[in-house]
């Protein structure tokens, strides 16, 4: 992809060797000036929003990019209905904005509109509803993003826009829009326009420790590869952790090798549990998708090309973080709340795919309950989703909280407060910072119209999607498709399925994607195993009747030269993916969330790599459990 910065959008092997070589490079003397932990939406948006201030950075993520969270969102864009009934009034305005920022500017290939149905089943509710979807719209105003407004609709319009729904659920109608996007997609567009403009990215390095000094400031951080096993203390004049739900794991190592971790000033999170259901497009007929009320909080029937999605819950989760399960009750609870509207009820027969996450719900430093909630362990739907920006120590910098649509925001508000610190003792200026420290010289934030890699150049590459499919022989259709994946980037990807007969074919059981995605997902996009490439770069894993179980072979052996891999090596890893669904499937008839983490604990550990064969045992890691695939 042709850029003006003159970087390298690739973040392949290539740059994964590179970022290791630049890790190895830092002393005390020459450090980094941030150190960015954390790979999912808000770490990628840090290490974007530093690096384009100028200041030598890097990203470390544990397991993949968009690993955690930011790939098992609503995969909304919004400002949030339910805040405004909260009457978090900055919380929605500052999302609402946001939103303009990604559909307009930053990312319109990936983040587009979409309208919803919010149904009424009494009189009062139109007032009620219209009232607050006004004052939503209203607080777009000037970002909007080019949405239409809300509209009221009697019951004929309903029924000519949503026949599926039941007629007796309905007396009208509001439709509103808000927006939807891939979110991992997104992270990874993230990750790799931080790439372009200097940041050195790569994944499966864990920071096991951050790096104490004498006088009890944060040095950097020891960071274990988890494919080799060798550890790299990075130095760096600022840490920023951005690790979600992990927030507040990592100890600090002391110059004798003490470690302990760290509890004053460190925000606490609270991990609630969402799951959603995928269910095929034409079990539901409707041209819109749905908001629904609950007793508990509200559910949204989502349109995702093909299919719907359903969710979510929002309950406590009190196991492990890193195996995040549905549960049958979970299941249950999200059939019977849409089937309250639907003519034509959905039972388990029609999910073809789960996915379960945990939002990162936070009490700030020296608070007692979470932002938002005086009575959080009644349960985690009422809280806030506002997000906490610490400094728990000199050079260590802490975000967590908040959601998808305010990642930049977060991660601006991040870079500022690390900025402003001071860093730890003898650590020296971050670059273009006076030498007082005092944050006078560093530019501010310059993010909020930045485009990511596939929005340079979207409307024309959109523009010529005819042209493109005639020149390459794809079917107009796929061309599209990768359009809406890869933005302006989609002729890297028709290059290589032009260049390849193998790579212009469909990857089996999945309809739409080529070859070339696998190969495309290694060499541009960090790819490293094949659970890399069909749950987050292509979205198999809930999309696909069979999780993508039947492209698994296939990608392997696409993947295996570029990795390294031998015949046996690939097997194994296409055999490991294999394994990992079935273990997903398992957890559907868990009846607790710790029978349904149990199953995906046990499905960790046993496919869990080697260094030999290309990762870690597990006693080398501390979290060998997430190494799913």
């Amino acid at each position: 992809m042709t850029t003006t910065t003159g970087g390298d959008a690739r973040i392949g092997p290539a740059h994964r060797a590179d970022t290791l070589a630049t890790l190895r490079a830092t002393t005390p003397e020459r450090p980094l000036d941030v150190l960015v932990v954390g790979g999912g939406v808000v770490g990628a948006g840090t290490a974007l929003d530093a690096t384009t201030r100028g200041l030598s950075t890097a990203l470390v993520e544990a397991t993949d990019f968009a690993w955690g969270t930011s790939s098992r969102s609503s995969k909304l864009v919004h400002g949030g209905l339910r805040y405004l009934e909260m009457l978090d009034f900055p919380l929605v305005h500052e999302a609402l904005r946001e939103r303009g920022r990604l559909v307009e500017d930053i990312a319109p290939h990936l983040v587009r509109p979409v309208p919803f149905l919010y149904p009424l089943s009494k009189p009062w509710e139109r007032p009620y509803v219209g009232a607050g979807v006004a004052l939503y719209d209203g607080m777009a105003a000037g970002r909007t993003g080019h949405l239409p407004v809300h509209k009221h609709l009697g019951r004929a319009a309903v029924s000519r826009l949503a026949p599926g729904l039941k007629p007796e659920a309905y007396i009208g109608a509001i439709r509103y829009y808000d927006a939807q996007v891939d979110d991992a997609r997104l992270v990874i567009e993230l990750v790799r326009t931080a790439a372009v403009h200097g940041a050195h990215c790569a994944s499966r390095l864990e920071v096991t420790a951050y790096l104490g000094s004498e006088a009890g400031g944060i040095v950097g951080a020891e960071v274990l590869d988890r494919e080799t096993g060798e550890r790299i203390a990075v130095h760096a004049r600022r840490v920023i952790n951005a690790t979600g739900v992990w927030t507040g794991s990592i100890p600090v190592r002391h110059p004798d090798g003490r470690e302990e971790p760290v509890v004053q000033g460190m925000p606490r999170v609270t991990a609630a549990k969402g799951i959603h259901l995928v269910v095929p497009r034409d079990r539901f007929t409707s041209t819109s998708g749905l908001i629904l009320r609950t007793e508990k909080s509200v559910l949204f029937v989502i349109p995702w090309d093909r299919h719907w999605i359903i969710g979510t819950t929002d309950t406590p989760w009190r196991e492990d973080v890193d195996q995040p399960a549905a549960t049958s009750e979970d299941i249950d609870y999200v059939l019977e709340r849409a089937n309250a509207v639907l003519s034509e009820p959905l039972d388990r027969s029609d999910v073809v795919g789960v996915f379960a996450g945990l939002r990162p719900l936070v009490t700030p430093p020296g608070e007692d309950e979470p932002l938002g909630d005086t009575a959080a362990a009644a349960g985690t739907a009422k809280v806030s989703r506002e997000h906490v920006v610490a400094t728990p120590l000199p050079g260590l910098t802490v975000v967590t909280g908040g959601k998808l649509t305010t990642y930049r925001t977060m991660a601006a508000d991040a870079v500022d407060a690390a900025v402003r610190a001071a860093g730890a003792q003898d650590t020296g200026p971050l670059t273009g910072q006076d030498v007082t420290g005092s944050g006078e010289g560093v530019p501010a934030s310059c993010t909020a119209d930045l485009p990511l890699l596939g929005a340079q150049g979207w409307t024309p590459a959109w523009n010529r999607r005819l042209l493109l499919a005639v020149d390459s022989g794809l079917p107009a259709a796929v061309v599209e498709s990768l359009l809406h994946r890869y933005g302006s980037g989609a002729p890297e990807v028709i290059r290589l399925a032009v260049a390849s007969p193998e790579l212009a074919e469909e990857l089996p059981g999945l309809p739409g994607h080529l070859a070339a995605e696998a190969v495309h997902a290694v060499t541009h996009e960090g790819a490293r195993s094949v659970q890399d490439v069909l749950a987050r770069r292509i979205r198999a894993v809930f999309e696909a009747d069979d999780a993508g179980a039947a492209a698994a072979g296939t990608v392997a052996h696409l993947m295996a030269p570029l990795l390294g891999w031998d015949a046996e090596r690939a097997s194994a890893e296409a055999e490991r993916y294999r394994q990992w669904t079935l273990a997903q499937r398992a957890t559907l008839g868990a009846g607790t969330d710790a029978e349904a983490h149990a199953l995906l604990v046990e499905a960790a550990r046993d496919s869990v790599r080697d260094v030999a064969r290309g990762g870690l045992p597990e006693i080398a890691s501390s979290t060998s459990g997430r190494e799913t695939a």
